[in-house]
């Protein structure tokens, strides 16, 4: 891809005269609600993408205690459903979405709080960056949300939460709002203005039935859309990148790069992404590893779990601390570096670009 020539470098042979004509020409369009292409390349064919969106970091050390004088103020209930508060990228016009396809949030229940139930098109899921005591029901199924816990909410599954405990407890949302948004393609169901089921079993009626490694049941021989497990335990992703980790030690080819473990959360019946246009994943840095700089079409946003290290965006370093969020727009380059073992979890809209053959990556080289 030849960056260096542009639509500014390049000799522009459209370019008329201004004569009265012409000017009577541009105005018949204008009335006909018509634009010409040669009038606007630059914007609709880019030489490579010029997001919108802008890279940005969000201090999980401003976010809690907003989120916690919310719980203060704001109840909880029917007509507003949640108390979810969206990060809003500075380069999106005051809409409330993290990038062009993505809706991240911090959600916040009280103590013996409960959000109704409702279903919508959108397809969601939760991270739990600290704090216990919450059930999600999920279509009738309660689902214990715990530190490290991934939960799916899957597109038209009635939900509503409930707090079981006199402690408040806070997470991220992440949805396919804006993309559902601007294509048309959302509907939304009132439920229950409780929660259907308030039992809390430690395992959900989906873990207890798909989540037995290298088997599947024989009741559930169907794929199926999105996963049909409610929650990927921490327990679980923490020994998978610890192993990852330890044969490489013993030269195994077990990481995608030196002192960088990963793993990706697969939906059991197709082997494929956990919702069609939500991919998750976890990373792990050894202390003092750094990424190679890369720049990826679509758009990922990060959550720092645990530890302490830095990324750099658009050639520009922001230190991260446990429960910090960052957003990297489509083609900004961007790196990690570790300072201590660095967990973070990620969420991106691969599965759309991939599914609609517009995935793309540079990864830098070192000159050598």
């Amino acid at each position: 891809m030849n960056e260096s020539v542009t639509h500014d470098t390049v000799e522009h042979a459209m370019q008329p005269e201004d004569t009265p004509a012409l000017r009577e020409l541009y105005k018949g369009f204008e009335n006909h609600h018509l634009i010409p292409l040669w009038t606007q390349l630059g914007d609709l064919m880019p030489i490579h993408p010029k997001p919108r969106a802008v890279p940005h970091l969000w201090k999980w050390s401003d976010l809690l205690p907003l989120a916690e004088k919310s719980g203060e103020l704001v109840p909880v209930g029917r007509g507003g459903e949640r108390r979810a508060i969206g990060l809003a990228n500075p380069g999106l016009g005051g809409h409330a979405y993290v990038s062009p396809t993505l809706w991240a949030a911090i959600q916040y229940l009280g103590p013996r709080e409960t959000a109704p139930e409702h279903r919508h098109s959108q397809n969601a899921f939760r991270f739990v960056v600290e704090g216990e005591g919450v059930w999600t029901v999920v279509n009738g199924d309660p689902v214990r949300m715990s530190r490290g816990d991934l939960l799916l909410t899957p597109g038209w599954c009635f939900h509503g939460h409930h707090n079981d405990t006199d402690q408040p407890m806070a997470w991220i949302d992440g949805l396919d709002i804006p993309f559902s948004q601007q294509n048309d393609v959302g509907f939304f169901e009132f439920g229950s203005d409780r929660v259907t089921d308030y039992a809390t079993p430690r395992f959900s009626q989906g873990e207890r039935l798909w989540c037995h490694p290298g088997l599947r049941p024989l009741s559930g021989l169907q794929d199926t859309v999105s996963s049909p497990i409610g929650a990927y335990r921490w327990e679980y992703t923490d020994r998978a990148l610890t192993e990852q980790l330890l044969l490489e030690e013993e030269g195994q080819p077990a990481t995608v790069e030196q002192g960088h473990a990963a793993i990706r959360y697969v939906n059991p019946t197709t082997g494929g992404d956990v919702m069609p246009t939500i991919r998750c994943e976890f990373h792990r840095l050894r202390a003092g590893c750094t990424t190679p700089t890369r720049r990826e079409v679509g758009s990922t946003v990060f959550q720092v779990f645990e530890g302490s290290g830095a990324v750099v965006m658009d050639g520009v370093e922001h230190t991260l601390d446990i429960g910090d969020l960052f957003v990297i727009p489509s083609w900004i380059s961007w790196s990690l570096q570790a300072e201590t073992q660095f967990d973070l979890f990620r969420f991106s809209d691969a599965p759309i670009m991939e599914r609609l053959n517009f995935a793309r990556t540079h990864v830098e080289t070192p000159d050598r």
